[in-house]
């Protein structure tokens, strides 16, 4: 087994949830009066925590419509919204036979803890992860603080840890910890943008992940 821990990010890499995320983000800017955005625009900020999402989009937002937002946004994404949001397929599956096969299985995600933990719960996935690490208690990406933490808690070397996500900020976060990656290019960010950071290998769906890992992982 050449990598021990692998470490997923959760929205746009293991969860079909890229277009919830924008119409929530853009629903919620309608309520709080903010400029509106495009869909492109509100893709390109998926993978940072959210105040550092929401500072990227509006540089000029102040706290009071900051503290909005975040509520708008979590509302919109939990009850509102009527995108539909789920894993994708064969994401269960291969998650339950990597953990079979001995891999410890990670999450570092720009959700809050609140929001990855509702999400885990109600799809009875906290089992398969050995620790998550969400934006709002520790850096968020591309810090590599996420990663670094998730070793040093598994006691797992960064040459022994791959990460799998699918936009620049995963991928430049791994990087910057000194762990490998695998892009994954059914997410946020496009084909182009994902190459240039060169990942090990860019996958354009959870089986071709699920190949990659078996032949290489």
């Amino acid at each position: 087994m050449k990598y021990q821990l692998l470490i997923f990010d959760w929205d746009g890499t293991l969860a079909d949830s890229t277009g919830r995320i924008v119409d929530s983000m853009q629903r919620a800017a309608r309520l709080v009066g903010l400029p509106a955005i495009t869909d492109a625009e509100a893709q390109n900020i998926i993978g940072l925590g959210l105040p550092e999402a929401l500072r990227t989009l509006w540089p000029s937002i102040t706290a009071k419509e900051l503290e909005a937002m975040r509520e708008s946004y979590a509302r919109h994404f939990v009850y509102d919204s009527q995108v539909s949001m789920a894993l994708f397929d064969g994401a269960r599956e291969m998650l339950e036979n990597l953990g079979a096969e001995g891999h410890l299985l990670a999450v570092a995600t720009g959700k809050s803890r609140k929001g990855l933990d509702r999400i885990l719960y109600d799809l009875g996935a906290t089992h398969l992860f050995a620790t998550t690490r969400c934006a709002d208690e520790t850096l968020s990406k591309p810090d590599p603080l996420m990663i670094n933490e998730i070793l040093a808690e598994l006691n797992v070397s960064a040459s022994r840890a791959l990460m799998v996500g699918d936009t620049t900020y995963d991928l430049d976060m791994a990087r910057a910890a000194g762990v490998a990656t695998i892009a994954m290019s059914h997410g946020a960010h496009d084909d182009e943008r994902l190459l240039a950071c060169k990942p090990l290998e860019l996958c354009h769906s959870i089986a071709d992940l699920e190949q990659w890992l078996s032949n290489n992982g």
